[in-house]
């Protein structure tokens, strides 16, 4: 009997239905790409849409210059509900948003779990928005993919280095990270936390701390990996919560309210 993880979060982060949601996302992607590069992997943000939907659309509109298209997608998110040493895979063989059905790569999971870089939880990923906020973009991007969903808890950059070294051996496999960047820190301290992060991103650093970025594990991991491959990077976008509501409200951004930043990276 199929397995379903059903969405946890839409109605919350993100529209509920799936014309809302579509719609949504018709204004997200009416740009063209900011740039030419096709991606290997993308670090893109987790907040509710009103917030970071934007930046990581920025990162997500690359994924058009890939041609063909991806048709593996290994995801890697924080653990925000439960305590969790190392990485874990879901039990279930579907994930479930309005936008319809994603198929879990069950032996790609199986794999890694043989291999001890994973381990396999429910309750890992039963609640946890940080993954599940990216789907409709992979849906909307991708005709017809797999998903390997792996929520990240306390672990070395170099598990994560060769999980994902055997997780996205395939050249149709798109790796993405999910993460915010600094936490309800007031606007000016964030905006130097967020550079001083953006920085060291850029530079393939692996020494990015939980108060920088709370996917940081996975972050880090991702830049062991990167520089092993040579790869190249850029921030596509980047803002905070301050910004965004200030926008909204046509007014400056209040620099005594903390905010929680956001970027968008692409490596390639």
């Amino acid at each position: 009997m199929m397995k379903y993880r059903e969405a946890a979060v839409a109605g919350q982060f993100y529209p509920s239905t799936v014309s809302d949601l579509k719609h949504m996302m018709d204004e997200y992607f009416s740009e063209e790409p900011c740039c030419s590069v096709i991606p290997k992997a993308l670090i893109v943000p987790h907040a509710g849409y009103f917030y970071s939907g934007e930046v990581a659309a920025t990162a997500y509109r690359l994924l058009s210059n890939a041609k063909p298209p991806f048709s593996k997608v290994v995801l890697l998110g924080p653990s925000h509900y439960v305590a969790l040493d190392g990485c874990a895979v879901p039990s279930c063989d579907v994930f479930v948003t309005p936008m319809g059905e994603v198929t879990i790569d069950k032996q790609l999971a199986e794999s890694l779990i043989n291999q001890g870089l994973a381990v396999e939880s429910t309750r890992a990923h039963h609640w946890e928005h940080s993954l599940e906020v990216q789907l409709p973009f992979l849906q909307y991007c991708l005709d017809d993919f797999t998903l390997l969903p792996i929520v990240v808890g306390h672990s070395q950059s170099d598990l994560v280095r060769r999980l994902l070294a055997s997780a996205a051996q395939q050249p149709d496999t798109l790796i993405v990270v999910s993460s915010d960047l600094s936490h309800y820190h007031p606007y000016l301290e964030a905006n130097d936390i967020d550079a001083n992060t953006i920085e060291h991103v850029l530079a393939l650093n692996t020494d990015i701390h939980p108060e920088q970025a709370c996917g940081f594990y996975g972050i880090n991991g991702l830049m062991q990996y990167a520089e092993q491959q040579h790869w190249q990077i850029k921030c596509v976008s980047h803002t905070n919560s301050g910004d965004i509501i200030a926008r909204h409200e046509q007014r400056s951004p209040q620099h005594i309210n903390k905010v929680v930043g956001y970027a968008s990276f692409v490596l390639y």
